[in-house]
């Protein structure tokens, strides 16, 4: 109760300094002109359309965020990005990062209803659909240039996983010279980077980047589920470990690039999740991700633009399990492909887009060694999907935007799948926008979800009959520029949901499988208020009330808060060398899977940036969780542990050399 109020008189006191700032009042006329109404307008966006475009005539509700914002707020990971924005909100369960958006967030979902996606390739992988967000993130996020955040559904342009949203993270192309990181964190956590980029001639660029992480973890966590004396008291001892290790490459010459990816991370399992031996830190997961793309990008002087890419994608998943034994879980994936895409301006007002997209996945591979008995599940396929679409995007008046899209997607598992968007953009005043938007999404079914099947203490069964699921979205966004500083953005939304896919437990065997449930809705609310100066101040606070709901039952959806609250201001100290980073994040309560309620709670977070204190150095600190907040998130599975115990106050000290 203290922490809370704690955390609410902060809050109160940011808000002040946010909006009612002294350093605000004295600003003078010539520093707000600096900053005019048309530069926030001008703000351009890819992800939406597949092509630039300004974001207040993107037919999507869009959040973007900067490299200078990721420095100064200390985000670590794109996890702790995602905790910052509208809307959103993440779970962890000690293994793996769970993204939330708009209250849903289903258990046993690997973050397959985000489209993830680095410079416009996939990153969610082809066995479990899953879109790595935390340390198993593939990018350092040194290397982002900014992160565009894309609500609603995306199945029109991307197909498959961009069901509730597209994040696109667009990398660097300004490094020159090397930078070296180093940092030191809570828990015995030691992370570093070394990147080195440059420009030959007028034509060619080169960067490379390799980041290496290590951490214990935390070497006690309590769950009360586990508590007696055969189970060390409910006390995880050393398993909660984190180590990975990175490289990213990028070389474009003229219209070329040529980007790859390479990630490892090895992540201790302390939960005793799916009936594991408790505190034995042997548990583990590895996750390695490895991709190589190929763009080719042109604009013609005939107003027509190209791109093309071809590109090949290699996943590898290994779990230990300590059962009797130690038993041992892989998964292997391998896949090609290619798109290209035509788009055309057509006199002034009317630019059309086309596109075509294949992809073979050569091999998806799962299979299962119990100690005792040796490989008791192996399962080896492979499988291909096309697609083709097209957009429209007519201006029929100078205030009035009409933009359709269509897309059809071909699966050699299940058939074919239409998915519509139509957006309708008008401005009644010079300075708002009205946006009205209505998508269609689908998500097949991950090979992970049809076909994984071991039959044992905390298993699981196939389900190859699964169908994929369908979104269908309503969307009414306001949004208005006020004075030279400020933006406020207000929007409703309403989502079905057919044939939703859910983990369960069958009471016929007890084992874990994947089947389409009802019809699920959801419905809610969402502010925003923006405010930006030119000498470097700037803050956001927002509000979302979201309720899901399923159909059948009238019951509200685990792991579903009905509000978030989001306050993130940056204020600056000192001659435009010192920023402050403040943030607050409320999360109100969530059922578990066994009904239970977790608390809700709010969560701040500090961090001081120095640059260029000593030239070409720069210092950052950090203390998450300020005020010290218990609090716990649901857990994946109604077997032990119900709820899963999240790191208290924690800090982290950076320091970047810029040479």
């Amino acid at each position: 109760m203290v922490n809370k109020k704690l955390s609410l008189s902060f809050l109160f006191i940011i808000a002040l300094t946010a909006f009612w700032s002294p350093v605000s009042a004295e600003k003078t006329k010539e520093d707000l002109i600096d900053l005019s109404l048309e530069s926030l307008m001008e703000l351009s966006v890819y992800g939406a359309s597949k092509y630039e475009q300004k974001v207040v005539e993107a037919p999507s509700s869009v959040s973007i965020v900067s490299s200078e914002e990721i420095r100064k707020y200390g985000y670590r990971t794109l996890a702790d990005v995602l905790k910052s924005v509208r809307g959103f909100y993440v779970s962890y369960d000690r293994n793996y990062h769970y993204v939330g958006i708009r209250g849903f967030s289903r258990p046993g979902d690997y973050n397959t209803r985000v489209l993830l996606l680095i410079d416009g390739h996939r990153i969610n992988d082809n066995i479990f659909n899953q879109a790595p967000v935390g340390t198993d993130f593939p990018l350092d996020p040194d290397l982002i240039e900014r992160i565009e955040i894309i609500r609603g559904p995306g199945s029109s342009l991307y197909g498959d996983n961009a069901f509730f949203g597209v994040i696109n993270v667009i990398t660097r192309n300004d490094l020159s010279g090397g930078e070296l990181s180093g940092a030191f964190s809570s828990h015995e956590t030691y992370d570093g980077r070394l990147s080195f980029g440059r420009k030959f001639g007028e034509s060619i660029y080169m960067m490379v980047s390799g980041s290496i992480m290590d951490s214990r973890g935390d070497s006690r966590l309590y769950f009360k589920e586990f508590d007696n004396p055969e189970e060390n008291d409910g006390i995880a001892e050393n398993g909660d470990y984190d180590r990975s290790y990175s490289f990213f490459t990028k070389l474009r010459y003229h219209d070329l690039t040529l980007e790859g990816i390479y990630n490892s991370r090895t992540k201790g399992v302390p939960t005793g999740v799916f009936e594991m031996a408790f505190n034995d830190p042997r548990n583990r997961t590895l996750d390695e991700h490895a991709s190589l793309d190929l763009r080719y990008d042109h604009a013609f002087e005939n107003r027509v633009a190209v791109m093309a890419r071809i590109y090949y994608d290699y996943y590898k998943f290994r779990g230990d399990y300590v059962y009797s034994a130690l038993d041992k879980e892989i998964a292997i994936s391998d896949a090609l492909g290619g798109e290209l895409v035509v788009s055309k301006q057509l006199f002034e007002r009317h630019k059309v887009l086309a596109g075509f997209e294949i992809h073979q996945n050569i091999k998806l591979y799962q299979s299962y060694n119990e100690s005792s008995f040796g490989n008791i599940f192996t399962d080896n396929r492979n499988s291909n999907q096309w697609a083709f679409y097209i957009q429209d995007e007519v201006h029929l008046l100078d205030n009035l935007i009409i933009n359709g899209g269509l897309r059809y997607d071909r699966y050699s598992t299940f058939g074919g799948t239409v998915n519509p968007r139509l957006a309708l953009l008008y401005k009644p005043l010079e300075n708002s926008n009205l946006k009205l938007l209505y998508g269609e999404a689908f998500r097949a079914p991950s090979a992970y979800e049809s076909f994984y099947a071991v039959g044992d203490v905390g298993g699981q069964k196939a389900n190859p009959k699964l169908k994929p699921e369908k979104i269908r979205t309503y969307e009414l966004i306001y949004e208005q520029y006020i004075g030279k500083q400020f933006k406020a953005s207000v929007s409703g939304f309403m989502s079905r949901i057919d044939n939703l896919i859910t983990q369960t437990i069958d009471p016929a065997d007890n084992l874990i499988v994947f089947v389409n449930s009802d019809t699920v809705t959801a419905k809610g609310l969402e502010f925003e208020m923006e405010g930006k100066w030119s000498d470097g101040l700037q803050g956001s606070l927002s509000y979302t009330f979201s309720r899901t709901k399923d159909q059948e039952t009238g019951k509200t959806l685990s792991n579903s808060p009905e509000h978030l609250a989001k306050l993130n201001i940056i204020i600056p100290l000192i001659n435009n060398k010192v920023f402050l980073g403040l943030e607050e994040q409320y999360t109100s309560k969530r059922k578990t899977l066994a009904g239970s309620d977790t608390k809700g709670f709010g969560v701040t977070n500090v961090t001081v940036l120095g640059r260029n204190i000593v030239k070409g150095l720069e210092i950052a600190g950090s203390v998450y969780n300020l005020f010290d907040a218990r609090y716990s998130d649901p857990g994946i599975e109604d077997r032990r542990p119900n709820v899963i115990p999240q790191d208290g106050r924690n800090f982290r000290v950076k320091l970047t050399y810029v040479f």
